[in-house]
This record gives structure tokens, C-alpha cells and sequence, in this order.
């Protein structure tokens, strides 16, 4: 059985005590307040959490308790508090922001939180504007303004005097006590709370950071996916325990301000973040004139052809290394020019990009998971071998995962959830005889790599009897540079089509370059339908007459996570994106 190093860290505040003794840093969190980065070292970041543990005590606060927390941005008062909550033996309840007035007032009553804390101002209005519909005995700003609600006036509650308590409760915390409820962030209907506790969660970390392997501890990290997400939460806690600077971007506007200032070691990813990065290189690459654009596209054409550890001869490496040289090392300082990884997870990740990327000497690591796994399920390595392209990594050694007869992926492991919160329905459902039923279909070869071919759920029958795996066919259309999202849909009906967000940017590019300028004409809108087409025909040619796209509409707008057509981390919410466009569906499905 896998046995991972420092056991004694088996709860998560663990993490925050393990660099105060092993790795105490000035710069344990990073931010930049009115444009100046200022840091918060690990003591001070400790020594915030014990007044934050005495202040929920003194407003009666028990182990077992719920608080909820709904923040825009990632900043230090989120590890905080998270810390403060935690080692009291509260439970904290991370929600998204994005979520509607009623998923808001949803979530905080099933998990009955007592209390809520919000970023700002404005999430306080909105919180407290449902706050009569719910439990809630009072909302908290992060914001300092001078108000009754701020995080002064929360401070306040603090009782020095309270703290021998913080250490009895502190040490009655073990690590099969639940410590967080998360909340889905629900792509297919109403939030489910997955329950995790602190060993599904520190098992998991200590697994990746095993497969991942890394020495040093005097590196810098940057934290920008959502930290109620649990990817970007379970990468925070290793960067604690490995004693990393974590530096907070603004925003994701400013990511690419950020990186430069930052240059970050490590990044984590998701797909769609990372082809926006890619897309932007292409325009770039397109912009260029004479023999700079043709060494810029030999460079990328041999990108392409990367294949990892060297198998592709002595010829292609020293065209590798010229093309290094000559083009990716721009890549590499615009990306701050100390990026050793970035690590990749959410949704399907395109070969082409990993096979570029780690071609321009920024390797990108593929894992898999779910919030019911605490996250990790597998993942890839620069060491070992243990990169594979058109996989995600190799089964965790802690894991078990095995495939179904119909390809569905199951998982056992301390990183599985305890379950559903008040739901032992669709707990039972979700874990039968040990085993995690994930929903995703996948393979797994005879080194444990393993590759997930599309989502149970979302594969469809057409009126043919013809079985359609969506995201195949939508990670292949959206290698072109025109199409910004897709959606693959027939389900019960005699073909299979798609609803297209097109890259405004690149359509713009192209309407210039075309001499198409006119917007909102007849023949502008034809002239764009047509580029679409001919990608689409392009990209058609790789898959059975069954499963070819025979029919698109182009949505009027861009698809959002303000406006609810995407998850926090850019996955297409496919119920609401039908709800939205069901014009377009008739429209397609009725001429």
C-alpha cells in the first residue's frame, strides 16, 4: 500500500504548522494592494488564523459547524479563515460566486452554514439580500471600510484568552473528520455538497506530489483558479507544505500582466485558459512578415511533432534546440521566464497544444479527477517516464481504478469521498461495493496510463441508433483558431450538429484580412458561416459518416461564467446552453 512521507500530516491546518517549523517564509502569500505586492509570512498567516479560531469560538461556533465562503478573487484572508475554521473542528463551505441568487440561498441552507463571509461589498449586498430566506446569523466582509460587517469588525470577537481552547479543539480534529463540504459547481441541474475530509484530501496531495516529484522548495507559484474549486485548493496546500510563495493574480484579465511580475515555477491550468494562451501566440505568429514567419511556423510544425524523451532522433533535437532558441524562448518570457510546469486538469487537455508546449521546453502535465476524489485520480510526470501524451497520467499509486464493461471509470482509494451530504441516495448510487463510479468513460493501458474517451452521461444515441461521444468531436473542432467553444448535439435525432461560439478576435482578424468588414450584413454573416464551414469540413474528415457535424448554428454572444453558459473553470454547462439556444436547436433540427 502507498505510504506517503510525514505521515504526522494527516489534517489539513497541518500543512500551514509543517512550513512554520520546516520552511518559515516572508513570503508565504503574495498580493498586490493599491499596486504595490505586499506579503504575508507563514507566522503572520498562522498567528491571523489563531485570532480568526477565537473569534468564531467567542460567536459560538462548535466543531462540526458549517460556515460558508463566497469570494471573486483568491487572496490570503481566504487561507485564513480556511485555516481558522478547520482546526477548530468547523467545516468550511467554499461557493462559487458566480452562482445565482437562488443556488446561493440553496447551498448555504442545505449545509446549514451559520455564518458567511464574502470578498466584497458587492457579494455582501447580494448575500444579505437572501439572508432572511436562511439560518445565516451574519455575513462578513474581507473589505476593511469601517463598517459593522467588515473584517475588523469581525476581529473584534476575538478573546486571547480563548486560545487553550483553540489547541483542546485543535487536537481532538482527526484525520477521518470531515473538513470541507464542496459544492458542484452544477453543470447538469441543482449543487450537490461532496464531502471531503482531511485524509481523502492529504492523501491526495501527498500522491501527486509523490508522482510529481518536486525537490526544491525555494520556488513561486500563482493562484487564480478558483480557490473554491478543489483543484486549485489541494495545489495550495502542497505549496504550503512544500514552501512555496503563493502570489495571488488580480484577476484573470491581468493573468498576463501578473505572470511577468510573478514569473512563477508552476502554474496550475485549465484547457481553455491555455488555449486562449495558444491562440494568442498563433495571432502573434500570423502577424509576422518574411523570414520570421516562416521560422515561426517551421517552429511550431516541429512542435507538433514532439514526442516526449527524445525518441525522435539526433536530427530532431537539434532542430529542436535551434527552434528553442530562435522562437520558444520568446514563449517562455512572455510566460515569465522561470516556468518549469503547469499542470493541467478540469476537462480534456488537445494533444497538439501539450506536444507545442512541452516542445517550447514548458511541459504540460495532464491529471484527472473530480471533487469526489479529493482531486486526483492520476497524473503525468516529466520523471519516470510517466508522460504519455493523449493520457492523463498514471493511476496514483495510492488508487485503484478499474473499467467497467461499459467503459465507465471506477476508483477506490482514500482520496474518494465520504459521500453526499444529506443525500445517502445518490451517495449509494455514486459508490457502489467501494468503487466511485465517476461517470467518465476511459482506458487503461498495461503501464496504468489512462485516457478518458468522453462523459457517460453526455454520450447520445442519434435516431439511427448510432452511439456519439460529444467531446471527442468537440476537442478536435476546436483546434481550429475560429471556433472559441462548441457544443455537439442530436441527441435522438437522425444526425449529429453543433452550436458554435466563434473567436471574435480571429473572426475580426479575418474579416480585415478578407476585406470583410461590414458588420451585421447579410454577406458578412454568410462569409463568416462559410469560414466555419470549410473548418468544420476539415475537421469532419477524421471521424465515421455517423458522427460528422451536418449542421451548425453560430450563437449570437460569447459564452460567459458571468452569464452562465460556462462552469468557474470554463466547461460548457450543457442544460444551460440548450435552455438558452433552444431557437437555434429548432432552428436547426425543424428547417
Amino acid at each position: 500500500m502507498f505510504m506517503y512521507k510525514s505521515q504526522h500530516l494527516t489534517r489539513l491546518f497541518d500543512f500551514a504548522y509543517y512550513q512554520l517549523k520546516n520552511y518559515p517564509q516572508k513570503n508565504c502569500f503574495v498580493i498586490k494592494k493599491q499596486s504595490v505586492w505586499t506579503s504575508v509570512s507563514t507566522q503572520e498567516y498562522i498567528e491571523q488564523a489563531n485570532k480568526v479560531s477565537r473569534s468564531l469560538i467567542n460567536l459560538g461556533i462548535k466543531p462540526g459547524d458549517k460556515i460558508a465562503i463566497i469570494t471573486t478573487v483568491n487572496q490570503p484572508k481566504w487561507h485564513i479563515l480556511d485555516l481558522g475554521i478547520m482546526q477548530i473542528g468547523a467545516i468550511s463551505v467554499p461557493l462559487y460566486p458566480t452562482f445565482s441568487l437562488k443556488d446561493i440561498a440553496y447551498t448555504i441552507n442545505h449545509s446549514d452554514s451559520l455564518h458567511c463571509f464574502v470578498s466584497d461589498d458587492e457579494l455582501y449586498q447580494k448575500v444579505a439580500s437572501i439572508k432572511g430566506q436562511t439560518q445565516l446569523k451574519q455575513v462578513f466582509s474581507f473589505e476593511e471600510f469601517g463598517s459593522d460587517y467588515d473584517w475588523e469588525a469581525f476581529l473584534k470577537y476575538d478573546n486571547p484568552n480563548l486560545q487553550a481552547q483553540v489547541t483542546v479543539l485543535k487536537n481532538k480534529v482527526i484525520s477521518s473528520d470531515l473538513a470541507t463540504i464542496i459544492y458542484t459547481s452544477g453543470t447538469t441541474g441543482t449543487p450537490k455538497g461532496v464531502m471531503l475530509s482531511h485524509q481523502n484530501i492529504a492523501s491526495n496531495v501527498f500522491a501527486v506530489g509523490a508522482t510529481i516529484n518536486i525537490n526544491s522548495n525555494n520556488k513561486r507559484v500563482i493562484s487564480y483558479l478558483p480557490i473554491c474549486h478543489i483543484f486549485e485548493r489541494a495545489n495550495s496546500y502542497y505549496c504550503l507544505y512544500k514552501g512555496f510563495e503563493i502570489h495571488f493574480a488580480e484577476s484573470i484579465d491581468k493573468f498576463g500582466d501578473n505572470i511577468k511580475e510573478i514569473q512563477p515555477h508552476f502554474i496550475a491550468v485549465v484547457p481553455r485558459l491555455l488555449e486562449k494562451i495558444y491562440d494568442k501566440i498563433i495571432h502573434k505568429g500570423s502577424a509576422l512578415t518574411g523570414n520570421k514567419k516562416k521560422i515561426f511556423w517551421w517552429a511550431l510544425r516541429l512542435g507538433e511533432r514532439f514526442v516526449p524523451y527524445q525518441k525522435q532522433g539526433w536530427w530532431y533535437a537539434i532542430q529542436l534546440a535551434i527552434a528553442r532558441k530562435l522562437v520558444f524562448s520568446k514563449w517562455k518570457e512572455a510566460l515569465g521566464g522561470h516556468l518549469e510546469f503547469m499542470l493541467s486538469g478540469s476537462a480534456p487537455m488537445q494533444p497538439r497544444i501539450i506536444k507545442v508546449f512541452s516542445a517550447a521546453g514548458i511541459p504540460v502535465l495532464e491529471g484527472y479527477g473530480l471533487t469526489e476524489t479529493s482531486p486526483a485520480i492520476s497524473v503525468s510526470s516529466i520523471k519516470d517516464n510517466a508522460l504519455k501524451i493523449g493520457y492523463v497520467g498514471k493511476v496514483l499509486d495510492n488508487v485503484q481504478v478499474k473499467i467497467a464493461e461499459d467503459g465507465e471509470i471506477l476508483v477506490k482509494g482514500p482520496n474518494v469521498m465520504l459521500g453526499y451530504y444529506k443525500d445517502p441516495e445518490k451517495t449509494a448510487a455514486a459508490i457502489k461495493e467501494g468503487f466511485f463510479h465517476t461517470g467518465d468513460i476511459g482506458e487503461l493501458d498495461s503501464e496504468n496510463f489512462l485516457k478518458i474517451t468522453d462523459r457517460k452521461k453526455e454520450i447520445f444515441k442519434t435516431s439511427g441508433g448510432k452511439y456519439i461521444a460529444p467531446a471527442t468531436i468537440e476537442t478536435m473542432l476546436k483546434k481550429s483558431i475560429y471556433i472559441e467553444q462548441i457544443m455537439v448535439i442530436g441527441e435522438g435525432k437522425k444526425m449529429p450538429a453543433a452550436l458554435i461560439q466563434v473567436s471574435s478576435d480571429q473572426i475580426a482578424n479575418w474579416a480585415k484580412k478578407n476585406a470583410i468588414l461590414k458588420r451585421n450584413t447579410k454577406t458578412y454573416k454568410e462569409a463568416i458561416a462559410q469560414l466555419i464551414q470549410n473548418e468544420i469540413n476539415h475537421y469532419n474528415k477524421y471521424f465515421g459518416k455517423w458522427e460528422q457535424i451536418k449542421k451548425f448554428e453560430i450563437t449570437p454572444d460569447e459564452w460567459t461564467v458571468e452569464a452562465g453558459h460556462l462552469t468557474p473553470t470554463l466547461k460548457v454547462k450543457r442544460r444551460v446552453i440548450l435552455e438558452k439556444y433552444k431557437h437555434l436547436y429548432d432552428k436547426i433540427y425543424n428547417s
